[in-house]
This record gives C-alpha cells, sequence and structure tokens, in this order.
C-alpha cells in the first residue's frame, strides 16, 4: 500500500478495495451540517463516507452524495447495523431506503451486544440479496472476532475499532491482519481530546504540520483505514492533506509511546462497554 496518493486503498476479502482515508459521521446532526460535512468532504476528494444506523443521519448522507454529483459507484459508502435490532438483513433494507441508494459498500455490526455471532446469519443474508458488497464487524475483540471466524460462511472484510496512538490496540490489530481482516479506525483524535497533547504538538511542530494531521498520518502509517470525523469545511480539508509528508521512526515511536491500553487486543476497556 502506497501513503503518497490520497485515493490508496486496502484490498479486503470479498474482492473489493476500501479506501485508506474517509469521514466518519459519529455526532452529526441529521439534516443541514451533516448534508454541508459529507458534501464539503467529497468536494474535498474524500471517497469513503461512514455512517451507522445508530446515528441517525442515513438520510442526509445519502442526499449529499446525490447532490455531490459524483457517481455512485466512486463512493465507497457503509452504514451499521444496530444490534438492538432483530434482523441485519430487514434492517439493511430500511438503511438503503434511507440512504436512497440501491447498495451498501460495507455493512458492519455495529458492537457486539449480545454475543459475537447471533446477528451474522442475517448479514450474510443482506449479501446473498444483493443489499450490501461486503460485511464486517466494528467494536469486537481479537477474542470476539475469532469466536465469529469459526461460524461465518462470509468472512468479516473489516473490523473499525477506537484506534490511536494513546488507544493503541497492538493484539488486536495483528489479530485482524492475522485474519486476513482490514482494522479501521475510528475516533483518531479521540473525539478532539489529544489534540493538545505536548507530544503530538511537538511532532507536529517538527514536520511542520498540525496535530490532528500527524495522529491520522500514525495510524495510516499503522496500515488502517482512518476515518476522522469534522463538520468545519478547512479542517475536513485538512484532514485529507496527510499524504505528503512521512512520520519517521522516532516519531512514530514517540506516539506508540502514549498508549494507555497495555496494547490491548480487546476492542474496549471492560468499563467502557456501554452494550453490557
Amino acid at each position: 500500500m502506497t501513503l503518497d496518493d490520497p485515493r490508496a486503498t486496502r484490498a479486503l476479502s470479498n474482492g473489493t478495495a476500501i479506501p485508506v482515508f474517509g469521514l466518519g459521521v459519529w455526532q452529526v446532526d441529521d439534516g443541514a451540517e451533516c448534508e454541508r460535512a459529507v458534501g464539503d468532504a467529497l468536494a474535498a476528494g474524500y471517497r469513503l463516507i461512514d455512517t451507522a444506523q445508530a446515528y441517525g443521519n442515513e438520510e442526509s448522507v445519502g442526499k449529499a452524495i446525490r447532490d455531490s454529483g459524483i457517481p455512485r459507484a466512486e463512493i465507497f459508502l457503509t452504514t451499521k447495523f444496530y444490534p438492538g435490532g432483530k434482523d441485519a438483513r430487514v434492517e439493511a433494507e430500511k438503511s438503503l431506503e434511507r440512504l436512497g441508494t440501491d447498495y451498501l459498500d460495507l455493512y458492519l455490526i455495529h458492537w457486539p451486544q449480545g454475543g459475537p455471532t447471533w446477528a451474522w446469519p442475517g448479514m450474510e443474508a443482506a449479501v446473498e440479496a444483493g443489499l450490501t458488497k461486503g460485511i464486517g464487524i466494528s467494536n469486537f475483540s481479537a477474542a470476539e472476532q475469532q469466536e465469529l471466524s469459526k461460524v461465518a460462511q462470509i468472512q468479516p472484510a473489516v473490523n473499525q475499532i477506537q484506534f490511536s496512538p494513546f488507544e493503541y490496540r497492538q493484539g488486536l490489530l495483528e489479530a485482524c491482519e492475522e485474519a486476513n481482516v482490514v482494522a479501521q479506525a475510528y475516533s483518531p483524535l479521540g473525539t478532539g481530546r489529544y489534540l493538545d497533547d505536548p507530544a503530538v504538538g511537538r511532532i507536529a511542530e517538527a514536520v511542520g504540520r498540525t496535530n490532528a494531521q500527524v495522529l491520522i498520518r500514525w495510524a495510516l502509517q499503522k496500515g488502517l483505514s482512518v476515518i476522522p470525523k469534522s463538520t468545519h469545511k478547512h479542517r475536513i480539508e485538512e484532514n485529507y492533506a496527510v499524504f505528503d509528508f512521512t512520520l519517521d521512526d522516532e516519531a512514530v515511536a514517540t506516539l506508540d509511546a502514549l498508549d494507555t491500553t497495555h496494547r490491548t487486543a480487546d476492542a474496549m476497556a471492560q468499563g467502557s462497554k456501554w452494550w453490557h
């Protein structure tokens, strides 16, 4: 994978490819704010948009994609099954209706509520019905991912996880790579919490970049697809400008040392698993 091209992709196990960079829209209000953010991202060159049933903004995402004038086939669109629902295939149909599109590029189980395997037959049925090209998981630990892989007819293509230098889930990343699952980083900026960190700031100053760009570049260099969220046009554009510099080994090691998870193979600290 070359990381000097904004259109860089990672091959997925289902034969498609996922962009290594995109926009996440968690906590973005449905309506004008979401439409504007997605529109600004697509205009800046983003081609991966990530939403979820639980976000409540699928309609705005779909409208912004249509209004962009960019052919649907050129955009990689992800949504996620809310595991409070009963049937992932049925809920995929409802998502497509809200999004105003015929298919998803990727459909994820948002978190492993009720266990890692029960929803998977519905996910596979969504593939068989042509509702989505790929299926995967989010917030699954290495152990949960392995449990699912034992019963899956179609293996998960992606595991979307909280990942940053402060949550450097190396054990989980290695488990994904071993299983041919692409890890995707959400909250690479710690929902803004890590933008004021002094170590990040020193590296940013040394390379002439913003703190956000340093955090995003670190995750890209670890081999992940990365989906930072922003609603501000200048930050959306700034976040995308991460393909023309590289963090050297010393900078990467400094960022690695910020980890607070002991390089865990779990997707969440026990007390952070909101579905328990």
